[in-house]
């Protein structure tokens, strides 16, 4: 890796450094989850060693992926049709598991097609990022606070657009003002920002795209399967659905699988599926995979009770961080941000926690969140009991205090 001109390893070392000096260099937890005992895991320190924990931080947010019906349903599938598609979907890789999920997911948001991508990362850029191609001129508004894959989309639509300040309705109607009415326009934002825990103002932004003539795209993936009469979001639970004119989601959070979709009006759905180069050239979702999130999804349709119980046992956790003066972001989701804002801190705090509690928090720092504003992200589910959360808060309540951390909500 080295020339007489160039030390290329010097270079690749330089910038982990950098990344360790700040602070928020990322460790990969070695862990294997236990089928059947979600949340526990067992967690691999060495390869001679192994200490069993309790997870706080995993995406799998209702326990899904070791729901016995999904289970099943994935196994039965690899038994009638092997592992892997075979392809893309245009060549071979679109089964009868594929078309089946594609219209669950459509009747789920009450629109007329679907297109499941291979993940909600590949969802966001590959659908956002074709835009342009379909509407020669368009202007993109995003709020500032979207996350990384809508971003690299619409970097990739390589069209104009603007930021405009987090769920701030004012500054979003000064640039649609500002574009001329014949100009396309598309406003993309989240419905839950998960990091912050807040909700989009759904409803209101739907009326300034109304007003101004654009089309909107929301990002649902950490709502779908949590909210709504039968899990179809922030929208459906706010009675917006049809409002939406692009609903993206994940197959990856709530529904305990892996893989992204969208779904839309049927001509919406056909010219993505027709031009977006991240569908048309990438292996499609395994046969098992489609039938495990179709699955989820019917189940999660049909269990309201889930997502009560849920809302429950998040509201429990936040009781009790209220109760004990935690700084944490006190948010209407599921998610629950435990405000450390420092790197370093933020990551000894969570070696500390699960090296001597057993408790897998993963820390957040940035570029994921901007700096200072570090935290731990707890996402609590179904499973999480009393007792789980009685542990959590007595081993922080000996770690913040070995690390000095203030019990004061800053402002």
């Amino acid at each position: 890796m080295e020339n007489n001109t160039v030390n290329y390893r010097a270079a690749f070392e330089k910038a982990v450094d950098t990344v360790r000096d700040e602070g928020r260099y990322r460790i990969f937890r070695d862990i294997r989850r236990k089928a059947g005992a979600f949340p526990r895991a067992t967690w691999f320190k060495d390869d001679n060693t192994e200490q069993d924990i309790t997870v706080w931080c995993s995406n799998d947010y209702l326990g899904m992926g070791q729901n016995p019906c999904v289970v099943e349903a994935v196994k039965s599938a690899v038994d009638a049709a092997g592992t892997g598609s075979g392809g893309t979907r245009n060549i071979s890789g679109t089964t009868r598991y594929h078309v089946q999920l594609e219209r669950e997911l459509a009747s789920l948001h009450q629109k007329d097609a679907a297109l499941v991508l291979t993940s909600g990362y590949v969802a966001n850029e590959a659908t956002l990022g074709v835009m342009s191609k379909i509407l020669p001129g368009l202007i993109i508004l995003s709020d500032e606070m979207n996350h990384a894959s809508m971003i690299s989309g619409i970097q990739r639509a390589r069209c104009e657009k603007k930021i405009f300040r987090h769920n701030d309705l004012a500054d979003l109607e000064a640039k649609l003002k500002e574009i001329p009415a014949d100009q396309p326009k598309l406003i993309a934002f989240e419905s839950v920002y998960s990091m912050d825990a807040d909700i989009a103002p759904i409803k209101e932004i739907c009326d300034l795209a109304d007003k101004y003539g654009a089309l909107t795209y929301i990002d649902e993936v950490h709502a779908v399967g949590m909210y709504g009469p039968q899990g179809g979001g922030v929208a459906e639970e706010r009675g917006l659905m049809d409002r939406i004119d692009i609903i993206q989601g994940t197959l990856a959070k709530a529904y305990g699988m892996v893989g992204g979709y969208i779904a839309a009006d049927a001509v919406i759905i056909d010219a993505v599926r027709s031009m977006a180069s991240g569908f048309i050239f990438t292996t499609s979702i395994p046969p098992s995979t489609a039938a495990g999130a179709l699955r989820s999804v019917k189940v999660l349709k049909q269990t309201p009770e889930k997502r009560e119980q849920h809302q429950e046992r998040a509201n429990a956790l936040k009781a009790r961080l209220r109760a004990g003066g935690y700084d944490f972001i006190d948010g209407e989701t599921h998610i629950v941000p435990l405000m450390v804002r420092d790197p370093l801190k933020c990551q000894a705090i969570s070696d500390r926690l699960i090296e001597n509690y057993g408790i897998y928090a993963q820390p957040i720092n940035y570029p994921t969140v901007p700096r200072g504003t570090e935290r731990l992200r707890f996402t609590p589910s179904p499973f999480h009991s009393d007792l789980m959360m009685e542990e959590l808060m007595a081993a922080l309540d000996v770690v913040w205090a070995e690390f000095g951390l203030s019990r004061e909500k800053v402002a």
